[in-house]
């Protein structure tokens, strides 16, 4: 299978995640920038809110790729103890790489969000998502620092994914779903026909988007809501004989 595009990858992503269609408690996480286009129509199918989770990985110093740690929206600092005592890295460097790295972070936070604060993720479900996973070590370090966060659960959700990178990951969510598991995998762009780089402004637009779709959805949701409690507080003055009854059924 090769998606057409990340609209197209979201699409089928989102209907593998329908059972958590309408439930209150999901939230969706994108990492922007590729995973926000997927993310968008992941959330419209699901009716949940959308926001980006923006990760900066913490590099060593002269050794870039490895990181010592990352920090994350909301505050979020993660550290990678092992790293930091095998090569016994002082903790003025780590905090002068956390400075340099929280400036850009937070260039991103006000070009992407602006003003909004970072959604509420204590005690909810957060589907987090990006446009493929390869190494998987941006999603593993925004899935750690948003732990902290304390979510009722973390489910890490790509259209693709190398199949070991997919596997690895089950020890360090709750769920993890990948569309495809392509082995070997070459590339996340490989499996894509349109793979142009999603740009700041697609990512501020889509955010407001969604901003805007959600909140419409839920006025609709409040005004059929009241006339129904209407209907239910008039048949009840009707049947004062009538016991308390609990309407309230469990979510699928």
């Amino acid at each position: 299978m090769i998606f057409r595009d990340r609209t197209d990858a979201g699409r089928q992503l989102g209907a593998r995640l329908r059972r958590y269609r309408g439930r209150p408690d999901v939230l969706v996480l994108a990492l922007p920038r590729g995973g926000v286009p997927v993310a968008y129509q992941v959330a419209k199918q699901l009716g949940a809110p959308l926001d980006v989770f923006l990760v900066r990985k913490l590099g060593v110093p002269g050794y870039k790729e490895l990181a010592m740690g990352a920090i994350a929206s909301g505050g979020v600092r993660v550290i990678n103890e092992d790293v930091v005592r095998d090569m016994d890295i002082p903790g003025e460097v780590i905090d002068a790489v956390a400075a340099d790295e929280q400036q850009e972070l937070a260039r991103r936070e006000r070009a992407y969000r602006h003003e909004r604060p970072l959604l509420e993720v204590k005690g909810r479900i957060v589907i987090l998502i990006d446009d493929g996973l390869a190494t998987g070590s941006s999603m593993r370090a925004a899935a750690e620092a948003l732990r902290k966060q304390q979510p009722a659960r973390i489910v890490v959700a790509v259209p693709v994914s190398a199949a070991k990178t997919c596997d690895e990951f089950r020890g360090d969510v709750d769920e993890i779903v990948c569309a495809i598991r392509p082995e070997p995998l070459h590339g996340v762009g490989l499996w894509y026909e349109d793979f142009t780089q999603t740009t700041d402004e697609e990512v501020r637009e889509l955010l407001e988007r969604a901003q805007q779709q959600h909140f419409h959805a839920a006025s609709h949701a409040l005004q059929v809501e009241r006339p129904a409690v209407q209907r239910v507080s008039e048949g009840r003055r009707n049947y004062p004989e009538e016991g308390n009854h609990d309407y309230t059924s469990p979510i699928e």
